[in-house]
C-alpha cells in the first residue's frame, strides 16, 4: 500500500507494503519475520502515537488523577480538553494524519501483514519459534484494538491487510472486535511461552504467555462492563458478553498465571526502580512493557517527578505533567509504603537554587547544577513511581527519556482475579488475591482490619477493589478505564470534586490537617523529627539535597511545626497563599466539565472524518452504535 493512502482511509495506517513475492522469503525465515514484528513495536512509539499523545492524555483526570493543573478557565486550551470530558473533534493536540488514531491503525496494518504472512508461509506447526512470532503478532494487534475501543469506541474493525476494496470503512460494533480479540489471544496463548521458557521471553519486552492471559482477562473485564453506546451509558446485550461469562475468562486466564509461578510480586518499590532502570528481565513483577529506545518515550516527562533545570540527575528540564490529585495523597493509610512512592510534593529546583557543577556522565562532561528538593503545593503534586534520580543513564533529549512503559504487572493480575472470584464465588475466596498485594503495603494487623471490613459481603468486597486499585494504580492510566467498566464514573467524579472543596476548606475528613508545612533539608546524620517525611525511598538521603517535610499527615500540627523553626525548619502556606486558598474552585471544576459517562470517548477528529468518503461521522455518543 502506498504511504500516499495513509491520509485517505478510514483506519489511517502509514506501513511499508509487502509485496506477494516477498512474502514467502519473509515470513518463512525467523530474522526477517522477527524484523516484522518489531516493525510493529515501531508504531508505539512514533511522535503522536502512544509516545506524545495516548499515554499522556487518555487515562489522566479520573478521583485521583489530573494534569497538573486543570482550571475551568483553561477547559478549551487543546491539552486539557483531552482530559476533561470535553474534547473537540478539532482539538489541536491531536486533529492531524499522524496522530495516535492514525498510528494504532499503522501498528494494526502491520500486525495484519505479519499475521497473514506467518500464517501461509511460517510453518507454525511445526516451528515454534514462528508460532511464537505469531502469537505475538496478535496479541500486539489486541493491545492496539483494546485502546481504539477505549479511546474512541466503536472504530473501524480491520483484521485483514488493506486492499483497494477494503480501504474505506464505517465504525463497527465494539462488542464484535472484543470477541475476535478474546478468540485470538485464546489462540495466541497456544504459540507464546512463558516468561523465561525461551529465549524470546527473557525479556518484559516480548510478548510471553503470562502477558496473553493478563491482557485477554482485561479485555474480558471491560466487555463485560459499562460502555459508552449509541442509545446511552450501560452493559453490552451480546449474551457471550455477559458479565458472568468475562468474570469467567479474566478468574481462568488470572488463576493461570498466578498459579503457574513464573511471576513474582516482590516489593511495590522495586518494580518501579527496575523500570527505570532499564532492567528487562522477565519473571519478575512487569509481565510487558512498551518498549521505548533512549531516545524514544516520555515517560518520565509525563508521569515522574519535576526537574526545574538540567542538573544532577537529568539533562532536560522535564517531568511532571501528570500528578495525583491531592486527596489522593490523604486517603492513604499513613503506613502504607505506596503513599509516598506515588505522590510526591516536592519538585527539583531552579538553577538559581543550586550551585554549578562540571559532571561527566556516559563520558561526556555537562555543566550542570546541583540543585535540592523544593516543596511544591497541593494543587501541583508529582506522581513518584519514576524518578530520572532512579536511572543509571543521564538523559539528554528534550523530551524523550527512553524509560519503557509498564503495560502491565502481576499486581494487576491478583486484583483482576479478586474482583472476578469476589463476583463469582463470593469475598472469602476473593480475599486470597487481594491479600498478597496488600501484605507487601501495609502492616500485618492492618492487613487483618480491612480483611474483615472487606469480606463482610461481595459489595464490600467489590467497594474494597475500587479503592485499592486506587492506591495500587494511580499514575498507571488504568483508572479512566476502570471507573467506565465499573458503572461508576460519575459517582466517582462527582465525589473528587466534593472531596477537593472538603480538602481546600480543611473541613470533613481533612479537619485535623495543619494550614502549613514545614521543611528543611537533610544535613547528614541528623535525626529526622517525629511525624516528618522522606519521599526518597530508595537513595540514601543527600546532605543539603533531600528534604524533610512536616505537616503532611492527619494529626500533625501547625503548633509542633512552628516549634521546629528553632531547629532550622521554615513555613510554608500549604493551603493558603496570601490568605486565599490554593485549591480554587476554578482547579475543581476543571476536573470535568462535561458529564464523565457520556464524554468518556474521544471524537474521530476531523481530519480523518474528511477523507473517509462519508463513512465515518460523529453523531449521536459521537457515532457509536446500538446493538
Amino acid at each position: 500500500m502506498a504511504l500516499s493512502l495513509a491520509g485517505l482511509t478510514s483506519c489511517e495506517m502509514d506501513s511499508p507494503s509487502i509485496s506477494s513475492l516477498d512474502e514467502s522469503s519473509v515470513f518463512s525465515v525467523y530474522s526477517l519475520a522477527e524484523s516484522e514484528i518489531m516493525s510493529i513495536h515501531v508504531s508505539f512509539g512514533e511522535t503522536n502515537s502512544y509516545r506524545g499523545r495516548f499515554l499522556p492524555y487518555y487515562g489522566i483526570n479520573t478521583d485521583c488523577e489530573w494534569i497538573n493543573t486543570p482550571t475551568y478557565a483553561d477547559r478549551l486550551a487543546d491539552k486539557y480538553a483531552l482530559a476533561n470530558y470535553a474534547t473537540a473533534p478539532g482539538n489541536g493536540q491531536m486533529n492531524s494524519e499522524t496522530n495516535a488514531y492514525a498510528k494504532f491503525y499503522e501498528g494494526i496494518e502491520r500486525a495484519n501483514l505479519a499475521i497473514k504472512g506467518l500464517r501461509q508461509f511460517g510453518g507454525i506447526e511445526t516451528r515454534p519459534e514462528m508460532a511464537q512470532l505469531l502469537g505475538e503478532a496478535l496479541t500486539l494487534r489486541a493491545v492496539i484494538y483494546n485502546d481504539l475501543i477505549k479511546a474512541w469506541g466503536d472504530v473501524p474493525a480491520r483484521f485483514e491487510p488493506n486492499t483497494s476494496e477494503n480501504l474505506y470503512k464505517p465504525r463497527c460494533n465494539k462488542d464484535s472486535i472484543y470477541k475476535i480479540l478474546l478468540a485470538d489471544l485464546k489462540e495466541a496463548e497456544d504459540y507464546c511461552y512463558w516468561p523465561n521458557e525461551n529465549a524470546i521471553t527473557r525479556t518484559t519486552e516480548r510478548v510471553s504467555k503470562a502477558f496473553v492471559k493478563g491482557l485477554r482477562a482485561r479485555i474480558a473485564l471491560y466487555a463485560g462492563g459499562y460502555a459508552l453506546r449509541g442509545d446511552g451509558y450501560r452493559r453490552s446485550k451480546d449474551p457471550e458478553l455477559a458479565p458472568e461469562k468475562m468474570y469467567q475468562i479474566a478468574k481462568e486466564e488470572c488463576l493461570d498465571i498466578i498459579n503457574s509461578g513464573r511471576n513474582h510480586l516482590g516489593s511495590f518499590l522495586d518494580n518501579f526502580v527496575k523500570l527505570c532502570k532499564d532492567d528487562v528481565t522477565a519473571g519478575g513483577e512487569s509481565l510487558w512493557e512498551i518498549p521505548f529506545s533512549d531516545g524514544r518515550g516520555r515517560v518520565l516527562f509525563t508521569w515522574g517527578v519535576r526537574h526545574q533545570t538540567a542538573d544532577q540527575y537529568t539533562k532536560q528540564p522535564r517531568g511532571g505533567v501528570n500528578g495525583p490529585l491531592p486527596t489522593l495523597f490523604y486517603d492513604f493509610d499513613v503506613d502504607d509504603v505506596r503513599r509516598n512512592i506515588t505522590c510526591v510534593p516536592y519538585r527539583w529546583g531552579a538553577k538559581t537554587d543550586g550551585p554549578e557543577a562540571s559532571v561527566n556522565k556516559n563520558g561526556t562532561n555537562y555543566t550542570i547544577n546541583i540543585v535540592p528538593q523544593v516543596i511544591s503545593n497541593p494543587t501541583t503534586m508529582y506522581f513518584g513511581k519514576l524518578r530520572y534520580e532512579w536511572m543509571n543513564r543521564y538523559v539528554t533529549s528534550d523530551n524523550d527519556d527512553g524509560v519503557n512503559w509498564q503495560y502491565m504487572r502481576l499486581a494487576d493480575v491478583y486484583l483482576m482475579a479478586a474482583e472476578a472470584v469476589n463476583e463469582l464465588d463470593g469475598p472469602a475466596a476473593a480475599w486470597n488475591y487481594m491479600k498478597p498485594v496488600l501484605d507487601r503495603a501495609l502492616p500485618a494487623a492492618k492487613v487483618s482490619a480491612l480483611q474483615s471490613k472487606y469480606t463482610a459481603s461481595k459489595t464490600a468486597f467489590f467497594n474494597g477493589i475500587v479503592d485499592q486499585r486506587a492506591f495500587e494504580f494511580a499514575g498507571e492510566a488504568l483508572r479512566k478505564a476502570d471507573l467506565v467498566r465499573w458503572g461508576i464514573i460519575d459517582e466517582k467524579m462527582a465525589e473528587a470534586k466534593a472531596k477537593l472543596t472538603r480538602l481546600a476548606k480543611r473541613e470533613g475528613e481533612y479537619s485535623d490537617l495543619p494550614e502549613k508545612v514545614y521543611t528543611k533539608l537533610y544535613e547528614a546524620d541528623m535525626a529526622i523529627p517525629e511525624s516528618a517525611e522522606l519521599f526518597d525511598p530508595y537513595n540514601k538521603p543527600v546532605a543539603g539535597e533531600t528534604i524533610i517535610i512536616y505537616g503532611m499527615n492527619h494529626g500533625d500540627t501547625d503548633d509542633q511545626g512552628s516549634a521546629m523553626k528553632d531547629d532550622g525548619f521554615a513555613s510554608k502556606g500549604w493551603f493558603l497563599s496570601s490568605g486565599e486558598p490554593r485549591i480554587t474552585d476554578d482547579i475543581i471544576n476543571g476536573l470535568y466539565v462535561q458529564t464523565p459517562s457520556m464524554n468518556c470517548l474521544w471524537p474521530i477528529w476531523t481530519y480523518f472524518i474528511g477523507v473517509s468518503n462519508g463513512m465515518l461521522n460523529n453523531d449521536g455518543n459521537y457515532g457509536q452504535l446500538s446493538d
